[in-house]
């Protein structure tokens, strides 16, 4: 079957079973839903379907019929405009509440304390009540009333049940009082207001704290231009809309603009901002035949450039389709989470009953066995269970993103956590993968400016990566880099060129000095190929002149990498296919022990597994075609991003702008998502177990406890249901600001 995903927003939810029903209205009314993943804190749901079977409209519909509005992710605008109606709504709805339970409280209060003297008895006094209440019961309430609905229609029970429920007990009661003769008793319509005021506080509260968690997607969205500058067949720019842009068009990028797509640097050159893709502050050298990425800024110099990928097709819309599928993904400890709260309510309706019956067979009469039920049924929604793990993961994927490190799901962000060996591959992941030149040792009497200028010179029109070196290395040294009479490239040995009526070999000093370098000299080759360097031998009319050593250099952060995974306690090991002594050199430069060299790639998820049979946690960490097969086999592959495509594709982790400082980042901020999440679950669970049995009363035969805590009201329930939602919101919106080693 050839499945197909798609991801959708939902608007409506307001807790886990509600998500629960989505899931259950997806996968058993579209027949082709082989998949469906609902996350509250992101309110939105990713479908795998067969597309022969199933569609986004039968989707759409059969989310309707479950109660709930959707419409797949990308309508913009229309899911802008129904997420702030959502929230304006929640406003309202509270402002009413507020408005008008407030001075129902007062009232309340001056009645208990006699400040009315005889009025706040009369028949009237209750009906000024009741008509405070009845809108806040009506209007305030009038959603939970509509969720309880909708999901006892989808045979399941959720938070709204039991607001609903709560509340039109106390409520109901109270109008009892009030219109049928023969009832007499207390009225209740303050504690049926403030349940329902409170609970829409923390509904609106979570509302805008998981609307400033998701921040991450829509700064990533906001980072692409609306505009592009486009040459027409005439040569003349043409502003247009850069959704109309289409691969082979031709850009220009002033300075100070935003890249318009991906593309290929044509002409010009200048420094580029690519921070939003990297999270390294310090810009990125452009110059022609570099690649520039959609949203990044060009600082400097005027861009030309050929536009190699548009929308879908883009680094950026890659990244921001990433971080949606890893905050709407679920994580394997939010099953636990799942399992729980789906018993959870029915048996919180089943202690709530049970303990109305029992303070009223005990003989303490309907009201106050009423009053406990109602405490026991408002305490126990579990908001804060639903929420624990969802919000953590969004925050700790967006917080990733911001930094570089994307996760392809929540899995990937929770595996992490429990890495106890990181396994590296050495070229492009820990080096530059490009050699650069690091000695330059002229033979007595030899100007090592000359050196390098004759050098240079000969390499200048070679396309070897060694000859660019030495073209490099002469110009970062302030050496005149002139054009050769003649060149003529020797595959594999190096180069023979005319400089200046004079024969300039540089290459290997087997080929290029077949008599042999002088003793100094050649003992010097010898240590410096026994360090890990390329040699190469300057010989000038047969005459050896002096020797330059190349190597492929360590990316700026390898060693604080390797440092920090160390810290964090993390066995680490470089694996490569190189020669041994380059190996070698590599690692005891960068301080690592156990080096593993001339691995193929097969061989390389061999060491791989070799390392998960032994008890080990494995991260593998590579950038080319050949760590595919490793990346995949490792429990959590990373792969950094200026790398081949298939490596990213086989990875779980990719790190954008490939500074080897983002493993042991990827690695704490799973640690510190899980801590988080832990942390969500204690208190989510601590906050029912503690305080259902006090609302039950528990403690009420407790005189040393405080008479607030021995005779829980509804209302102080409904505010401390409120604070417990709150309270793990706002710890994972923590994860924004905790220290990665950065």
């Amino acid at each position: 079957m050839d499945d197909r995903q798609v991801e959708l927003s939902i608007i409506g939810m307001t807790c886990a079973n509600c998500a629960r029903a989505v899931e259950r209205a997806l996968t058993k009314r579209v027949p082709g839903v082989s998949t469906a993943s609902v996350n509250l804190a992101t309110e939105s749901a990713v479908v795998r379907f067969d597309p022969r079977r199933a569609s986004v409209d039968q989707m759409l519909r059969a989310i309707a019929d479950a109660g709930y509005r959707a419409m797949p992710v990308g309508s913009d605008e229309e899911e802008q405009r129904a997420r702030e109606a959502e929230i304006a709504h929640q406003r309202r709805s509270f402002g009413v509440g507020a408005a008008l339970s407030l001075p129902l409280m007062a009232l309340a209060m001056t009645r208990d304390l006699g400040i009315l003297g005889p009025f706040s008895h009369h028949a009237a006094f209750d009906w000024v009540l009741f008509a405070l209440a009845a809108p806040v019961q009506g209007y305030t309430g009038w959603d939970f009333y509509v969720g309880a609905w909708k999901s006892l229609r989808n045979r399941s029970a959720n938070m709204d049940v039991l607001v609903a429920l709560g509340s039109s007990v106390a409520f109901l009661y109270s109008v009892a009082v009030l219109v049928l003769p023969g009832v007499q008793g207390h009225v209740y319509f303050e504690t049926s207001a403030l349940i329902v005021t409170l609970v829409r506080l923390g509904k609106l509260l979570e509302a805008g704290a998981r609307g400033r968690a998701s921040q991450a997607i829509r700064q990533l969205m906001d980072l692409a231009p609306a505009t592009a500058l486009r040459l027409d067949p005439a040569g003349q720019e043409v502003e247009v809309p850069a959704t109309d842009l289409e691969p082979g068009d031709v850009v220009v990028v002033p300075a100070g603009d935003r890249v318009p797509a991906d593309g290929v640097v044509l002409a010009g050159r200048s420094a580029v901002d690519e921070s939003l893709l990297t999270g390294e502050a310090m810009p990125v050298d452009k110059e022609p035949g570099q690649r520039l990425f959609g949203g990044t800024v060009n600082l400097q110099g005027r861009l030309k450039m050929t536009v190699t990928g548009v929308g879908s097709q883009t680094a950026l819309a890659r990244i921001v389709r990433l971080v949606r599928e890893a905050q709407g993904s679920r994580a394997p400890i939010q099953r636990l989470a799942d399992r729980v709260s789906g018993v959870f309510v029915p048996v919180i309706l089943a202690v709530a009953v049970g303990t109305g019956l029992g303070w009223w067979i005990a003989g303490a009469g309907l009201v106050p066995a009423m009053i406990r039920m109602i405490a026991v049924l408002v305490i126990a929604c579990p908001c804060a269970l639903g929420l624990a793990t969802p919000t953590a993961i969004l925050v700790g994927s967006g917080r990733g993103a911001r930094m570089g490190l994307l996760f392809r799901n929540a899995e990937a962000l929770e595996q992490a956590h429990r890495v106890t060996t990181v396994l590296l591959d050495k070229t492009g992941t820990l080096t530059l993968g490009r050699p650069s030149i690091t000695d330059v040792v002229p033979a007595d009497g030899v100007d090592p400016q000359d050196l390098l200028a004759l050098a240079a010179t000969a390499e200048s029109g070679a396309g070897h990566p060694l000859g660019k070196a030495v073209v490099e290395g002469a110009r970062a040294r302030g050496v005149p880099v002139r054009e050769p009479d003649v060149a003529t490239v020797e595959a594999g040995s190096g180069v023979c060129a005319s400089v200046g009526g004079r024969e300039v070999r540089v290459g290997r000093p087997e080929w290029a000095c077949p008599q042999g370098l002088p003793p100094a000299l050649a003992m010097t080759a010898q240590a410096l190929a026994a360090g890990g360097h390329t040699v190469m031998a300057v010989v000038v009319d047969g005459q050896a002149i002096g020797v330059l050593a190349a190597r492929d250099q360590e990316k700026p952060g390898a060693i604080e990498a390797i440092r920090a995974l160390r810290d964090l306690g993390i066995a680490v090991a470089l694996v490569t296919g190189d020669h041994e002594a380059t190996a070698r050199s590599v690692a005891r430069h960068l301080g690592i022990d156990r080096v593993l060299a001339g691995v193929l790639p097969e061989q390389k998820a061999a060491v791989v597994a070799e390392v998960k049979a032994a008890g080990g946690i494995v991260a593998m960490v590579g950038d080319g075609i050949n760590d595919a097969p490793a990346l995949a086999a490792a429990d959590v592959g990373i792969a950094i991003g200026t790398g081949a495509d298939v490596a990213m594709e086989a990875a779980d982790v990719a790190l954008v702008g490939g500074d080897p400082m983002g493993v042991p980042r990827a690695i704490a901020l799973s640690r510190a998502t899980m801590r988080t999440i832990r942390q969500n679950l204690f208190w989510a669970f601590f906050y029912n177990l503690l305080l259902v049995p006090v609302a039950a009363g528990a403690l009420y035969g407790v005189e040393d406890a405080p008479a607030m805590i021995r005779h829980l009201h509804p209302a102080m329930a409904a505010a401390a249901m409120a604070f417990s939602s709150l309270t793990v919101v706002l710890n994972s919106l923590r994860l924004g600001r905790v220290g990665l080693g950065q």
